[in-house]
């Protein structure tokens, strides 16, 4: 291949355009305007939520979600430990406590026994929880049936990281509708993109509009500049939203794409003994965003970082499945919770995400399955 395959682009619908330069024809360039309301609108519509704020980023929308949780000075939060580390920077930025919990090999996701495990030897300690922030690795929903109602049972706040899987389902209801507070990002590289930007939601109005509130700096109602609580400037920008609305418009294909391009891969591999891909559990339905599986050492004699070497000499990037957080550097000093077992350690070190944008054709796709089936002999 003479161009480089990516992991996962933009992949722009050509209507963003009309939203853009509506926005320029009013000159309604600032964090406001038709644009980011009818964002807003639109994002409420397809989830069936009630209140949603446009921000500037995902991590913008956790840490906003966090302080609407009432997360405070050496509060604890438990927190995936499989994810990027915007998922756990926002519980800092509070000067908050994260406990990172470990993954399942059902879903990759947070494990709801090592949940409960955490509860309880916190509730020992006489330790209240405040919030707890789950992830949708890649596009695949955890399984919120028995998180919600671990949460619930102890009184915690449930935060759901749904930042790479808008337009995933579980038990039929969207993405980012299972927790207290939802999240979404729009970032270069996920389902949908903004170039840069978030959502926060949730059915607590009274939350999202203080929310509102904080992220335009705090501005009380006064002719001069009044400030009584401490703001950020988290507002997205009506150009911004411009390319989001276009983008929403599309959303259902590019996760039919993707979708597709998972198909591709698994009737192309999965045959292949000590390869096993990231399951999608009944009752869901993963936008797989990105399509991440696993090679066993044992019986393929191949390390993922040997495979992922190889691809990128031939002109394909693919990547390592996240770094645990309990196995960062900056997080080294907090607790981790797991069971018999290190999964997300297990995951982590045999784990691959493989290009998946949903611009790709079929002919790249095989492409990328030639080289694998190449490598691995």
């Amino acid at each position: 291949m003479s161009e480089r395959i990516l992991l996962s682009t933009p992949h722009m619908s050509g209507k963003e355009l009309n939203y853009i330069n509506d926005a320029f024809d009013k000159n309604w360039i600032a964090p406001l305007g038709e644009n980011v309301d009818k964002f807003e609108h639109m994002i409420k519509d397809y989830t069936g939520i009630h209140s949603s704020v446009a921000l500037s980023s995902g991590t913008a929308a956790i840490h906003l979600a966090l302080i609407e949780a009432g997360v405070k000075d050496n509060d604890i939060v438990f927190c995936s430990t499989l994810t990027f580390s915007a998922s756990a920077n926002p519980i800092i930025y509070q000067n908050a406590v994260p406990v990172f919990i470990d993954s399942e090999k059902d879903t990759w996701n947070m494990c709801p026994d090592a949940l409960e495990k955490a509860f309880i030897k916190y509730k020992v300690m006489n330790k209240e929880v405040k919030a707890v922030v789950a992830v949708n690795l890649y596009g695949q929903s955890a399984q919120y049936d028995k998180i919600q109602e671990i949460c619930k049972r102890y009184g915690s706040i449930l935060i759901e990281d749904a930042a790479e899987s808008l337009g995933s389902e579980y038990h039929g209801k969207k993405s980012g509708t299972f927790g207290d507070f939802g999240v979404f990002s729009f970032n270069g590289n996920k389902i949908i993109t903004t170039s840069g930007g978030g959502m926060l939601i949730s059915n607590k109005y009274e939350k999202i509009n203080h929310a509102l509130f904080l992220a335009t700096q705090a501005r009380e109602k006064a002719v001069h500049y009044q400030h009584e609580e401490i703001g950020y400037n988290y507002r997205l920008s009506n150009i911004s939203a411009g390319i989001g609305i276009g983008q929403m418009e599309v959303l259902d294909e590019r996760v039919n794409r993707r979708r597709e391009i998972y198909e591709i891969y698994f009737k192309a591999l999965s045959d292949i003994e000590g390869v096993h891909f990231q399951p999608e559990i009944s009752n869901s339905k993963s936008n797989r965003w990105l399509t991440a599986l696993t090679v066993d050492f044992d019986k393929l004699s191949v390390k993922p970082n040997e495979l992922i070497d190889y691809l990128n000499v031939n002109n394909i990037e693919s990547r390592p499945v996240w770094k645990p957080m309990h196995l960062q550097p900056v997080f080294k000093e907090y607790d981790y919770i797991t069971l018999e077992k290190d999964v997300a350690k297990q995951l982590f070190e045999t784990g691959i995400c493989l290009p998946s944008s949903s611009n790709l054709d079929d002919d790249e796709i095989h492409y990328v399955c030639t080289k694998i089936k190449e490598f691995l002999g």
